[in-house]
């Protein structure tokens, strides 16, 4: 069963994905900028595979890869393969759906690293909602759709983030793990054009969260029931702050008790595409996060604030160079030091 992360106090990290096409050194300005909570960065700039869902689609019964898209073909009988992942997971037999390097670079040079005593080590793996909205069958249906597919696929990706934060403890030393649902799709909660259906996204969280042994969160950059979120009890909310913090804080009375419990929010207050990020400075960008730690205060307590807060980009940063993407992470990192009382580099 996953458990909460313990109060990160501020501190910074990324979301996932870089610009970057060298898991080294993708890996080294991670680590460089982030030495306390770093993560395994995604590299999608490397080809296909490495980008979202399909980072992810090893192991997906009926998997077909066709003109750059993800598909599954239900005219094989895939009855045993189905049935493998149910008695893996009742098993809790995750070896078979490790991941391979050309699936994710970046994590493979991760945990070839040496941490120094970090807070806790972070990965991302793609949300069920989301992964299952963007494969479709050969009449274009998202597999989200059918309901034995819906099952399947949250336990398949159970047994992949169990992989994940094993790995991570084993080869990287980690004793706190933070692994990451990236579900942008969760933006159609409650959408009449795209239904989701919320207790299918319930049964599914709950698949994943009780195979986990380390914490589990939920990154959406976009609008959705912030409510139902934090009714799913995630050791981390990870949200756009920079584009959708008004939106948020509608709901401050279930974020009120969501902290009071343990929750984590992660204000991803700088914003991860370069093109907004450019007319902003790092003073700006703190004034902003200020702004927002003294509106949710007003009604929270500021140790409880700080306590249970991470400060990031608004998103994955992969449209952007290089140097782009360290100014961005660099940013994030100048604010946590300033909230925290470490003023490195006299900014903001």
């Amino acid at each position: 069963m996953a458990v909460h992360l313990a109060s990160p106090g501020s501190l910074a990290t990324g979301i996932g994905s870089l610009p970057h096409t060298d898991p080294v050194k993708a890996c080294d300005e991670v680590i460089r900028i982030f030495p306390q909570l770093p993560y395994a960065p995604s590299l999608p700039n490397r080809g296909i595979l490495e980008n979202i869902v399909f980072c992810d689609s090893e192991c997906l019964p009926g998997r077909v890869i066709r003109e750059e898209r993800l598909l599954v073909d239900r005219e094989a009988d895939l009855s045993g393969v189905m049935e493998q992942i149910y008695l893996d997971y009742i098993e809790g037999n995750y070896s078979p759906y490790a991941i391979a390097t050309e699936y994710a670079s970046g994590f493979h040079e991760f945990i070839k690293r040496k941490f120094l005593s970090p807070f806790a080590l972070k990965c991302q793996v793609t949300g069920p909602v989301t992964f299952g909205m963007q494969v479709v069958d050969a009449e274009k249906r998202p597999i989200y759709y059918d309901s034995q597919y819906a099952d399947v696929l949250s336990k398949l990706i159970a047994l992949r983030a169990r992989w994940l934060e094993q790995t991570l403890t084993w080869n990287a030393g980690g004793t706190n793990t933070l692994v990451m649902l990236n579900e942008p799709y969760l933006a159609a909660l409650g959408s009449s054009v795209v239904p989701i259906d919320m207790d299918t996204v319930k049964s599914g969280w709950h698949d994943i969260a009780d195979l986990l042994q380390g914490s589990i969160g939920i990154h959406c950059c976009s609008n959705t029931d912030w409510s139902f979120i934090f009714s799913l009890e995630p050791g981390v909310v990870s949200f756009d702050a920079y584009a959708t913090t008004k939106e948020f804080l509608l709901y401050r009375d279930d974020l009120f008790t969501y902290l009071e419990r343990g929750g984590v929010v992660a204000w991803g207050v700088v914003p991860a595409d370069n093109r907004v990020f450019s007319g902003e400075t790092p003073e700006s960008l703190y004034e902003r996060y200020m702004s927002i730690r003294k509106e949710v205060t007003s009604y929270i307590p500021e140790k409880l604030f700080d306590a249970q807060s991470i400060i990031t980009p608004s998103c994955g940063i992969r449209f952007a160079t290089e140097t782009e993407s360290c100014n961005i992470m660099e940013t994030a990192a100048m604010i946590s030091a300033h909230v925290r009382g470490n003023k490195i580099n006299e900014r903001p």
